[in-house]
This record gives C-alpha cells, structure tokens and sequence, in this order.
C-alpha cells in the first residue's frame, strides 16, 4: 500500500515560538521526499504532524485524501523510523520485526513468517533468531526499517535515521534505502540536515528555513538551479555575483539585475559565460579535483572558488581565462 500526503497552510507554534508559518506541500504516492535544513527550520515538526504525534495549529495534513485531524499515530497509515533504534534488546529480531503485528492481532506463524521476509528485504536473511547486541549498527538501522515496514504503511516516515552511522556505513545505508522504496513502493518521508544524503536518496529535496519551504524539486535542480540564496548556500559552497543592469564587479555578465550563482566545479577554462582572466591565489589537490582560488584581474579584490579536472596543473599567481558552464541568476 501506499498514499499521498497534503499538507495544506500548516502553521504550528511552540508557546510564542512559530515552528510552522503556513506551510503547503503535495508528496505523490510513492514519492520518496527528503525534508532538508538546519536545525530549528521546521522540518522534524512537519514530520511530526504527518505522523499524529502533534496537533497543527491551523491547517489540514491529509494522507491518502483523508483528513488526519483528530487522529493519533496508532491509527494512522503511518510508521515512523527514528535515528534511535528503539529495539527491544531481550526479543529476537523476528519479535522485533513483527512486534507491530503483534499489537495489531496477528498470529505467531504469519508474524515469523512477515518477520522473515523482512528482513530478508533490509539484506538480513537467516538472522530471524539473533538478538540486537549481537549485530553492527547499520545492521541495527535495518532492523528498525524492517520492524516499520512490517505492517505495511502507506506512508514511512523517517527521522534523521542515519545521523547515528559512521561515513562510509551511512553510504552505504543511503543506497540501501533507495533501493528498498523502489522495491517496496511506499511513500517514503525522509528528514536529515545533510545535503549529500538529501540529493543521493531524494525524488525530491524540500528544503525548509525558518519554519517555511525555501526550496524544492528534484536534486539537479535545486543544487544547479536554486530559487533562494538560503537554498544557494545551504546546498554546498557556491559562488555569488552581485550584478546591476548588466554589470558586475568582473564586467559586464548577464541582462538584469540581481545575484549571479554559480558552483565552482561550474567554472572552468571553457563555457558559455566569460568570466575573464583570473590570477590563481592558491591551489591546492583534494583527490577527486584541484581547489583553487581565484581573483579576476578585472576586480582583484573578489575572490571566487573554483574546482578544476583532477588532472589539472596550476601555479600560484598563474592567470587563467575561466568560464563558467552552468550558472542561475536569482532576482530580488
């Protein structure tokens, strides 16, 4: 099963706090949708009313068309997946697994055997009987996921659900859960402050700020063509380019006015948009590319990062005509 979920002019506070300001959003079913930003933005509140474990303010949350008000997480269609674990360390992870199924009614076959297949699904065939302290904690995490979707939500809601795995485990479980919604096709609602996990596992980025949407649309676009300076920024390091009617402190760009955006692995020696010689004021080889930067002779003063080929051989104070291959321009 899955379902849609609306989210339509949710406001919620906390005392004189507003966590929430008016917040719509449609998530289609299926739909695997990460809510990303910095703490305090909203989006652990917004995946809190999804999932009944607070009242809005004003507004309606809807999953599956039907109006949620009024309805605790116990009766939702809805599971939800902490960055704590929560398992059970005296039961094996069959009566971890199937525990909802236990609340739910079912009987001790069917639930070994929904167990089973479970974690058959996470990549943990044939640990039915083993008990938590005896796996990793990526292990652990898929149990978690296992136990969730267990009683077959229509909608998963999952909380900073890697925050506690080291780098290369957290990789790994980013691919690893991808690859369970497409194989499961539950609508999947994730929340995490880390912009490299948002783009690796998201249908769609929301980025929130300050308790409203600042940002959204599939990876690409909101890192390659970000519609807020805080979307700009938040997503990586990026390079911003005041410009007047035309002009900019490097000459003459872009028609218009506003803020020029472009990332630096965007700047190269050829493009579509002249950025003029620049004079390389340091450099330095980072494994995957050459950082380095620059100041435009036209304005030595302004200082801009670039990420060249890993094969590239600069010096310091080496003057290099740059150009830029992609670039977006926010007006005011």
């Amino acid at each position: 099963m899955t379902a849609s979920v609306s989210i339509r002019a949710v406001t919620q506070t906390y005392g004189a706090a507003l966590a929430l300001d008016a917040v719509s959003l449609e998530i289609a079913a299926g739909e695997f949708v990460v809510l990303l930003g910095p703490s305090g933005c909203g989006k652990t509140t917004l995946l809190n009313l999804i999932g009944g474990f607070s009242e809005p303010v004003s507004g309606q949350v809807l999953i599956g068309g039907k109006d949620m008000s009024g309805i605790g997480p116990a009766k939702r269609p809805t599971t939800t997946v902490f960055q704590d674990y929560a398992l059970f360390p005296h039961m094996s992870l069959a009566d971890n697994v199937g525990f909802g199924l236990r609340m739910q009614g079912a009987a001790r076959a069917p639930r070994r055997a929904k167990a089973e297949e479970m974690l058959a699904l996470v990549g943990l065939p044939g640990k039915a009987d083993r008990r938590p302290h005896e796996l990793s904690g990526g292990q652990r995490q898929r149990v978690a996921l296992a136990r969730a979707l267990a009683v077959s939500p229509d909608v998963l809601l999952l909380d900073e659900p890697l925050g506690a795995l080291d780098l290369k485990l957290r990789r790994a479980m980013q691919d690893e859960l991808k690859a369970i919604q497409r194989r499961v096709g539950t609508t999947f609602v994730h929340v995490t402050h880390d912009q490299e996990e948002a783009m690796a596992i998201a249908d769609r980025i929301v980025v929130m700020n300050g308790g409203k949407i600042a940002d959204q649309g599939p990876p690409r676009d909101v890192y390659l063509r970000p519609k807020s300076l805080f979307s700009a920024a938040f997503m990586g390091e990026i390079n911003q380019i005041p410009v007047t009617d035309g002009q900019s402190s490097l000459g003459p760009l872009l028609p218009g006015t506003g803020t020029l955006l472009i990332r630096p692995e965007c700047i190269g020696l050829t493009g579509g948009l002249p950025l003029g010689p620049c004079r390389v004021t340091d450099a330095a080889f980072f494994g995957t590319h050459v950082r380095a930067h620059v100041a435009p002779l036209s304005a030595p003063d302004t200082r801009l990062t670039v990420d060249l080929p890993q094969a590239t051989t600069i010096a310091v104070g080496e003057v290099l005509s740059l150009a830029a291959t992609d670039h977006v321009m926010l007006t005011p």
